[in-house]
């Protein structure tokens, strides 16, 4: 019987010619051990088919061996032809009620032991699954934290997470509520031929990505459309081996938008606010010299103020520019400009102070709680 399975497998079930991952030894040990468990169990052998080992066995190996669930579906079936045939080449005189009887009962078994398999099977396949997730994640663990200053494990690392080894990256830093990212995001830059890799932390989803020829703003304005919460991205750096330190970069860039902020930002465009993030003593000791007798003052006296010493210093320290952005005459923004220079004790119209304020302000905005 087991050689007539191997004949039958190999020609109603072709599928099977496609891996030579099993060898045949292989392939007809575990045809054997199927047929013999088949015979066992229809001659009373105690056990339940759909929990049964030998099948959930077969079903493990196979699986580890990248044969498809369906060839092995199809080779149980077909071994529980052949040991039917068999059987009817040995009934005789049997009558037609005890054949029927009979048949009933092995092909409950043969079902119960390709139940057995398919569990076996999936579980193996959701453990590959996790396992190769598992690696994965290490991996950029390692990339990001420096292994790939040693060229050996750059070059497996970029095999191996399908990244190119040569070429510059940059890496993004997201958080949010939920998911920070759109669902298939990988998928959806590698349609427009950009390879990234993505992956989650506690509170933070980190990706690197590939530039390969293409300006960063390039990269950046296809990845905008995936961020749901806020992200920062470093600027590029010239190879895997620089992945860690354009990952604290992003981390910094992050760091620049408040809780409430949303979309992505490159560390190039918020470098006053990176200082400031990465000097909190110093950024404090600012504040208090720059705006703080302004802070102290009542909410809505405050917001005014602020509001005012914002627009006047976007609009380039002009009174005349400021009043429109502002809804009032340009002598109400030169009166608030004074009221600010008095509580402060000292002149704002100078380069050095504007200098100072612009900072201050922008240190507002990275502390939602001021």
């Amino acid at each position: 019987m087991t050689r007539r399975l191997l004949a039958a497998i190999f020609t109603d079930n072709p599928e099977w010619t496609d891996y030579t991952s099993v060898p045949r030894a292989d392939l007809r040990e575990g045809c054997r051990r199927y047929l013999t468990r088949i015979l066992d169990l229809l001659g009373g052998a105690s056990g339940d088919p759909e929990t049964d080992d030998v099948a959930a066995g077969i079903g493990r190996h196979r699986a580890e061996q990248g044969v498809p669930m369906e060839a092995m579906l199809r080779t149980f079936r077909l071994g529980g032809g052949i040991v039917w045939e068999a059987l009817l080449d040995k009934a005789g005189n049997v009558g037609p009620q005890e054949i029927r009887e009979t048949g009933t009962a092995m092909w409950a078994v043969v079902d119960g032991l390709s139940s057995s398999l398919v569990t076996s099977y999936r579980n193996t396949e959701l453990e590959q699954v996790r396992r190769d997730e598992r690696r994965r994640h290490a991996l950029i663990e390692d990339l990001l934290s420096g292994r790939a200053h040693d060229a050996v494990f750059a070059a497996r690392a970029a095999r191996e997470l399908n990244l190119p080894a040569q070429g510059a990256y940059l890496v993004v830093a997201a958080r949010g509520a939920g998911r920070p990212l759109r669902a298939g995001i990988e998928t959806a830059l590698a349609a427009s031929g950009i390879r990234s890799v993505w992956h989650d932390r506690v509170d933070t989803t980190i990706g690197i990505v590939s530039l390969e020829h293409r300006t960063d703003e390039a990269v950046l304005q296809q990845l905008r459309p995936q961020v749901r919460g806020r992200a920062g991205a470093s600027p590029p750096v010239p190879g895997l081996a620089q992945v860690d330190s354009a990952h604290a970069l992003a981390l910094i860039a992050l760091q620049t938008l408040s809780g409430e902020a949303s979309g992505l930002v490159s560390l190039e465009q918020r470098y006053p606010e990176a200082l400031l993030v990465r000097s909190p003593d110093l950024t404090d000791l600012l504040l208090t010299h720059a705006l703080g007798p302004v802070l102290e003052l009542p909410d809505k006296e405050r917001d005014i103020l602020l509001r005012t010493l914002s627009i006047w210093l976007a609009e380039n320290r002009s009174a005349a520019n400021a009043a429109p952005r502002l809804h009032c005459h340009r002598n109400t923004v030169i009166n608030r400009l004074q009221r600010i220079s008095g509580l402060l004790g000292r002149p704002i119209d100078n380069q050095r102070a504007a200098l100072e304020l612009s900072l201050a302000l922008a240190a507002l905005g990275l502390d939602t709680s001021r």
